[in-house]
């Protein structure tokens, strides 16, 4: 990318930067999933929201006028203007389209000559039609359309009916009698938020005067899904007229968010005559005992239910001068086309630089989901979809992807981005590996990103205006850093081979006990032989019954502030004693476990005690503050004000490990106990390439073994004579105690944090990943299996036998 001809001037890239100040050493490129807001955007709205009065609407006419100056300002974004469209405020897009569908009346027949109250018997109702490649706001109108011709169109045949003519097929004779077919409805995107292509907006008046194949004599009005073209293009209102266009702001200025709107062209407010709901100011007159009622006139009266989001509406004043202020507009091109330009540019580098990325063999890094060769702007958006590919062609699986973009500050976004017919196409999967995907566990959201081998979704990135080229250079730095194969790998060593490398240990042992009071802090290691550390009934005493939680009560964890792990925390049973130790804080603290379990207990209302709720895992959690000097000292160890330190409570409401209610936890993440084999940890250092950011070259040497066993925070560490045996495990005995398996770990990012420092690697991740076929697995999960004793404990170099499944 030619940075001479960039977009903007050496200035407004200076003030753009500026604005967004605060992502820091963070790289954001998820624009498609929202903007962000500039500071000066938000001041201004602080400035006016706090310089005047703003009330209900239907209490002053000041607002309203407030308001109707606002529809008349998003009109003019859109280059439109009150006599052509009216603007209907929703909740965003989804909402928007939701409204039209059960708005829309195809059994009206408002383009017949001889309009009559009841259709005759041979009168048809019109037809949904669908892109498949649309977003499921989309495909979810099919649920609540007053009609039973729905169908679906491929990008192939809705891209033909620009070189079709009416000759193929017809959008009927309007001004025919035996013309008796309701209104039709044709819902497509501007612009595909899974790769950004561009559909080309002629189509609109192509199928409004030529209609679609398939449906001959059907009259179509067109419903425009504009919500990610408008982030980053102009839609012009004047050139390209759809009946119906649905757009959130927050796509564009990052805030307000929670406030759409649906515009629609004058001469087709008339096919809106569906909707039966109506609530606040939206009629002009209701009989409370008779079902009886006026609609108002005007569209927007008629479909804004209740009481608008009038401070949001309010504050789209602000958020639309200052981003023209930010990127003012030239003689030749308006802000949102500066933005077009800008936003493209960064995208067609990457695609080119992503493109040509190759691992040593001459296999390709990256495959690209496209349907343009990123040529012109005016065809693709400023999104570019992919997957990682590793050397022998096999897939690296999203989530791990992203797992390591999250390791170097990358904000990316990964999955199928809610457009099942573009994943679908792109990715090659049938509707039979579709169903075979959910019945194997996968579904929207999930990090379930291989099965069989096969990607379930792929990584998206996306640019916005704030977007600089060093953004673009730092996401295409960290695949050729993680993925790229340097070296042509030698023949396959055989699994026989492998084992033969490891020491064959007389028995099965348990080498070490960890446990960590403070969820993400450092571990209290038990390690001497023979000795013991008791049990309760939520795995080890002690682990994970502490948390740090932030100033808005959310739970503090290395992925937010890797130097948690420098927090460490030794544990004297004898004096019930639990010290806090920092290697940057000069004084220890002392927790009294004693008088903290008192209060741990559920206590009244009225109780001297804080009793404090935060989230772990998605689990709502009740917790003991331990105090103000507590919080004190966590916050001076992490450099971060505002930190408390809590305890779980011991209530009849502990968690419970979802789908198995007989097991306790404390604030583990999955199960009681997280069991790790030092002989596997030992092959996988072995598997690793090239640990990244360590340089043997300079004489750094990788991890040791023990600080690389640190990394999967462990609770029972064990050693055998063959890696990996206890993947085939499905249960465990240590000593005279029996665990239940629960099944494996799923790794994150926190296993390339060095626990001794806090620093981030890009391995062991990626390594597990190669290894495991894109399963992200590493160490299994274990519950109590038999009824726990009082006074029951485990003992280092304890037997350790596994029972094969």
């Amino acid at each position: 990318m030619d940075q001479t001809a960039s977009e903007y001037s050496a200035e407004e890239a200076s003030k753009i930067a500026f604005e967004f100040r605060r992502l820091q050493d963070k790289c954001y490129l998820d624009h498609a999933g929202t903007a962000l807001y500039g500071e000066s955007q938000m001041t201004a709205v602080q400035t006016l929201l706090t310089g005047g009065l703003f009330c209900n609407p239907h209490t002053s006419r000041t607002m309203e006028d407030l308001i109707d100056l606002v529809r008349f300002r998003v009109l003019r974004w859109f280059n439109t203007r009150p006599s052509e469209y009216s603007v209907v405020f929703t909740s965003g897009t989804t909402a928007s389209l939701k409204l039209v569908a059960e708005a829309f009346d195809f059994t009206t027949g408002h383009d017949t000559v001889d309009e009559e109250p009841e259709p005759p018997p041979k009168y048809q109702v019109g037809a949904f039609v669908y892109l498949r490649d649309s977003h499921t706001s989309v495909l979810g109108m099919r649920q609540v359309v007053q009609t039973e011709r729905i169908g679906v169109i491929e990008r192939s045949e809705l891209l033909q009916t620009l070189a079709g003519s009416s000759s193929r097929w017809s959008n009927g004779d309007r001004s025919s009698p035996s013309h008796r077919r309701g209104p039709s409805l044709l819902t497509m995107p501007a612009q595909c938020n899974f790769n950004g292509v561009k559909y080309p907006l002629e189509l609109l008046e192509t199928v409004t005067q030529n209609g679609l194949p398939g449906y001959e004599g059907d009259v179509f009005q067109v419903c425009l899904d504009a919500a990610s073209y408008v982030s980053t293009s102009q839609l012009d209102l004047t050139r390209h007229k759809p009946s119906f266009v649905c757009v959130s702001f927050y796509k564009i200025f990052g805030y307000p968010t929670g406030l759409g709107a649906l515009l629609v062209r004058k001469d087709a407010e008339r096919y809106l005559t569906g909707k039966r709901y109506f609530g606040g100011g939206t009629v002009q007159i209701a009989m409370s005992g008779k079902g009886f009622h006026v609609p108002r006139t005007r569209i927007s009266d008629r479909f804004e239910d209740g009481t608008l989001n009038f401070l949001a509406v309010a504050s789209l004043l602000p958020c639309m001068e200052q981003l023209e202020r930010l990127i003012p507009p030239t003689p030749t091109r308006t802000t949102i086309e500066r933005i077009s330009q800008h936003t493209f540019r960064l995208a067609q580098h990457c695609y080119r630089q992503l493109q040509q990325l190759e691992h040593a063999n001459g296999g390709k890094v990256v495959e690209l989901y496209h349907d343009t060769a990123y040529s012109d702007g005016r065809s693709q958006g400023p999104i570019v979809n992919f997957n990682v590919l590793n050397d022998d062609g096999g897939y690296v699986g999203f989530a791990e992807v992203a797992c390591m973009a999250s390791n170097h500050g990358i904000y990316l976004r990964t999955g199928c981005f809610c457009n099942p017919g573009a994943c679908q196409r792109h990715l090659r999967l049938s509707d039979d590996d579709i169903r075979r995907h959910f019945q194997a566990g996968h579904v929207c959201g999930d990090a379930n990103d291989l099965i069989d081998g096969q990607p379930t979704g792929s990584v998206r990135v996306s640019f916005g205006y704030m977007n600089r080229l060093a953004d673009m250079e730092r996401l295409t730095a960290m695949i050729t850093r993680c993925y790229i194969r340097r070296s042509i790998m030698g023949p396959l060593v055989s699994r026989k081979e492998v084992l033969a490398r490891y020491k064959n240990y007389d028995r099965v042992r348990l080498v070490q006990i960890c446990l960590f009071p403070i969820k993400s802090c450092g571990p209290f290691r038990v390690m001497g032989a023979g000795d013991e550390w008791p049990l309760s009934d939520t795995g080890l005493l002690y682990d994970r019954e502490f948390v740090i939680v932030d100033e808005h009560g959310m739970a503090m964890t290395q992925k937010k502030v890797a130097t948690l792990c420098l927090i460490r925390p030794t544990i004297n049973l004898e004096a019930k004693q639990m010290t806090l130790h920092h290697p940057d804080v000069d004084w220890n603290f002392v927790v009294d476990l004693a008088d903290i379990d008192r209060q741990s207990v559920d206590r009244p209302a009225d109780a001297e005690f804080r009793l404090c709720q935060t989230k772990v895992c998605q689990d709502s959690v009740q917790g003991v503050d331990c105090g103000e000097e507590a919080a004190d000292w966590v916050s001076l160890a992490l450099g971060v004000s505002g930190l408390r330190l809590l305890r779980q409570t011991r209530s009849r409401e502990q968690r419970t490990r979802r789908n198995r209610s007989e097991h306790q936890l404390s604030l583990n993440n999955q199960a009681q106990f997280l069991l790790i084999n030092r002989t596997s940890v030992r092959w996988l250092s072995d598997a690793v390439d090239d640990w990244g950011d360590v340089d043997v070259d300079d004489g750094v040497s990788p991890p040791t073994l023990d600080s690389l066993v640190d990394r999967f925070r462990g609770n029972l560490i064990i050693e055998t004579s063959r890696p990996l045996e206890e993947a085939d495990w499905g249960g465990v005995t240590i000593g005279e105690r029996q665990f239940g398996v629960d099944g494996p770990c799923t790794r994150c990012q926190m296993i390339c944090i060095d626990q001794a420092t806090g620093k981030k690697t890009a391995e062991p991740l990626r390594t597990i990943c190669r290894e495991f076929g894109g399963k992200m697995r590493f160490g299994i999960y274990l519950s109590h299996a038999d009824t726990l004793t009082e006074g029951a404990t485990l003992v280092v170099d304890a037997s350790v036998s596994g029972v094969y499944e």
